[in-house]
């Protein structure tokens, strides 16, 4: 029994030592922002004010020319910061830390060194196997922010981003419901004496929600429809206030359809398309100048008639219904959605350095943990190994052997 005892007690105090230790093994972080070569991608991971903090904190921050401006991010607001500004990408690129929005071309590994840290959006339905297969030949370790979660569980950046996607179209359905922009000359909303306008919102995740918080702080009409129930109960607990909720059945949905001023697409799969649950005869029957925001058309879309647009020419017209079909909505408030990101990627690069390297974050982070699709080459998701018959590795046996 005396030598369970023992072994019991250095259990215990095993882990004390290792924190401590870890405690003290601070390191100092190059981190690398290029500029986004996305089309019409115009957010950026940090704010200059978030550079100074980590500046201050001793870590280095090389940055390219331009990278802040579509955010309205001049070079010198980073500069003054004391962030390194630099002409060429491929000098970013040589920074241990690289830090993105938009997940790397081929092209862009190229210019990646080995061993690095990368930390950006990644969606295994458009991931490219010589891309994959180039991050894994440089033994890169590679957070995805899709699969980042909070303290509680939440996916931190979806969500947030989920928060501006749904406000944001709710605004631009009210755009284009006036006489500006070629729609009825509705107010999204009502007053005294003349009825709301009608909004349907097709989904019930953050980007519904959202969608309809803002639709009803302008006094419209909203009708949710989901599959789950959990969903729209709740939908309905946080918003506070009970709106009209129904399971997904065409006829209902349908008819709700054609009869209202304004229909949002905000379903979401998790891997692979989104189905379509609008025909285009449903469409054509919509009452003229009503207006779709769909938002699930990075997915393939929810409507039929649906055709990807782009910020420049965000909308068409068929059947006489205005169609807003851009993927990528929260670069329409890019300045909004960077201050977002910021505060989810800040506190995440100085904890990478107070705990003596990314391997002991993972370690010590289940949300980081979830995050980390590579980890030194060796890929560890599921998702992306399913897609290209590969196989992946436990990320907790990785890091247990790496001790």
């Amino acid at each position: 029994m005396s030598d369970l005892s023992k072994l019991a007690s250095q259990a215990m105090i095993q882990p004390q030592e290792t924190l401590s230790a870890t405690a003290s093994r601070e390191k100092r972080l190059f981190i690398g922002i290029p500029k986004e070569i996305a089309f019409q991608e115009r957010r950026i991971c940090l704010t200059p004010l978030s550079v100074g903090l980590l500046v201050e904190n001793g870590h280095e921050v090389i940055m390219e020319t331009g990278a802040g401006l579509g955010s309205n991010f001049l070079d010198h607001h980073y500069s003054e910061q004391g962030a390194r500004i630099v002409s060429s990408a491929e000098e970013v690129y040589q920074a241990d830390c690289i830090v993105k929005i938009c997940a790397p071309t081929f092209e862009e590994v190229g210019m990646m060194k080995q061993n690095q840290i990368l930390m950006s959006s990644l969606q295994p339905s458009l991931l490219e196997l010589p891309v994959l297969r180039a991050l894994i030949q440089k033994k890169i370790t590679a957070l995805s922010f899709e699969y980042l979660r909070d303290e509680g569980g939440c996916l931190a950046v979806v969500r947030a981003m989920g928060e501006i996607v749904g406000a944001t179209s709710t605004l631009i359905a009210s755009e284009y419901l006036s006489n500006s922009f070629g729609g009825k000359g509705l107010m999204l909303g009502g007053i005294t004496g003349v009825p709301p306008t009608e909004m349907v919102i097709i989904g019930a995740g953050t980007v519904g929600e959202y969608a309809a918080r803002t639709a009803i702080a302008l006094g419209a009409q909203v009708k949710v429809f989901d599959n789950s129930i959990y969903k729209l109960r709740r939908l309905q607990n946080n918003l506070g206030s009970r709106v009209y909720t129904s399971i997904i059945q065409p006829t209902i949905l349908n008819k709700a359809v054609k009869t209202c001023d304004v229909v949002i697409g905000a379903l979401r799969s998790k891997n692979g398309r989104t189905p379509c649950v609008i025909s285009e005869e449903t469409v054509s029957e919509m009452k003229p100048n009503s207006v779709i925001i769909d938002v699930s058309i990075d997915q393939g879309g929810c409507f039929e008639t649906s055709n990807i647009t782009s910020h420049d020419t965000p909308t068409f017209r068929k059947y006489d219904v205005i169609h807003y079909c851009v993927p990528n909505i929260a670069s329409r408030v890019a300045r909004s959605a960077t201050y977002a990101l910021t505060n989810i990627f800040t506190p995440i690069l100085l904890d990478i350095a107070e705990q003596g390297g990314v391997k002991n974050v993972i370690w010590k982070s289940a949300g980081i943990r979830s995050a980390t699709y590579l980890y030194q080459g060796i890929l560890t998701n599921k998702d992306i190994a399913s897609k290209f018959e590969m196989t992946a590795k436990d990320l907790d046996l990785i890091i247990v052997t790496n001790l």
